[in-house]
């Protein structure tokens, strides 16, 4: 006899899923102290929290492989929450970084299709966030470039054109934003310690940014239930009569 038959074994428990999608900045967030794992962090045993961060990308390959990252019909592949955190790449300078570069006008094309497929494939707007990019510090950033063997590649002027067209685009989109461009340059403050080469996030960034994406994903997942009851509320006689329920407590 299985475990299962000497048990009865509950149905299968569906994990909730907030899916993180972008670059680096979101490859690198699960490391120690980064937003994406206080994210997980604060929503263990409510929602799986899944890093689908690719250094290097920008909207334009990210374009082609959402469809690789969720698809229709399935309610695994369907997130309580997904935020979409493009342009670092994007806003690279035509003549100094080509390869990555990404024409203004396709940048806003691009997060309008990948708003516009996640419709399709049933993650309505009111589940996305949008994220804009960092400022960058030029002075920070020249000094890696130059120690790549390169010119500086990247302006904080224009990563601000980018950062507002994904304003514009979570407007006519209806989603929720995150200016993280504007909020980290507030006041004229120096923003220079929210990263750590000047492009990618300090300790200190990471910690800005969880602060400021929390309240956001927080409305999406409040009304979750803590999967599986808390130990104290298990019977102790007959666990079984606990943890086979439906999963919530």
């Amino acid at each position: 006899m299985s475990l299962c038959e000497g048990l009865g074994c509950g149905s299968s428990l569906l994990w909730p899923r907030v899916l993180l999608f972008g670059d680096s900045i979101t490859q690198f967030s699960f490391q120690q102290g980064g937003w994406g794992a206080s994210l997980a962090d604060k929503l263990v045993r409510k929602c799986d929290v899944l890093n689908r961060g690719f250094s290097g990308y920008n909207t334009r390959w990210a374009k082609i492989i959402l469809p690789r990252l969720l698809r229709k019909g399935s309610v695994l592949d369907s997130p309580v929450a997904i935020t979409i955190f493009f342009g670092a790449n994007d806003s690279a300078l035509k003549d100094e970084n080509p390869k990555q570069h990404i024409p203004l006008e396709e940048y806003v094309a691009n997060l309008r299709s990948m708003v516009q497929y996640l419709r399709s494939v049933d993650v309505p707007e009111g589940r996305i966030v949008l994220i804009t990019p960092p400022p960058l510090c030029e002075a920070a950033w020249e000094k890696e470039c130059l120690a790549q063997g390169c010119k500086l590649n990247r302006l904080n002027v224009v990563v601000g054109e980018y950062a507002s067209a994904c304003l514009q685009v979570a407007r006519d989109c209806g989603t929720d934003v995150l200016d993280l461009w504007t909020l980290m340059q507030k006041d004229g403050q120096d923003f220079s310690p929210y990263l750590s080469d000047g492009l990618h996030l300090s300790p200190k960034g990471n910690e800005f940014l969880f602060s400021h994406l929390w309240p956001l994903i927080e409305k999406r997942v409040s009304s979750l239930p803590l999967l599986l009851p808390y130990w104290r509320d298990v019977a102790e006689a007959r666990p079984e009569l606990s943890l086979l329920g439906d999963g919530d407590h």
